[in-house]
């Protein structure tokens, strides 16, 4: 799953850090999540979608392996 976490936290002019503090998250957590390699729980992205003010699916882009056949 894609995500535009990575580009919406910088557009607030947040590092990893504060965005984990914010979300009561590890750093490593925003990391792996911007680095496409943890896709967050429901709750995790409804936090982050109110953080943004925006709907979850303008953050996580969700690609059907499927899609093409």
């Amino acid at each position: 799953m894609k995500n535009n976490v990575e580009k919406m936290r910088k557009e607030r002019g947040l590092n990893q850090e504060e965005l984990a503090n914010i979300l009561e998250v590890s750093r490593q957590t925003i990391c792996s999540l911007e680095n496409g390699k943890y896709n967050p729980s429901i709750i995790l992205a409804f936090k982050i979608s109110r953080f943004f003010g925006t709907y979850i699916e303008n953050i996580f882009i969700y690609e059907d392996d499927n899609s093409e056949k």
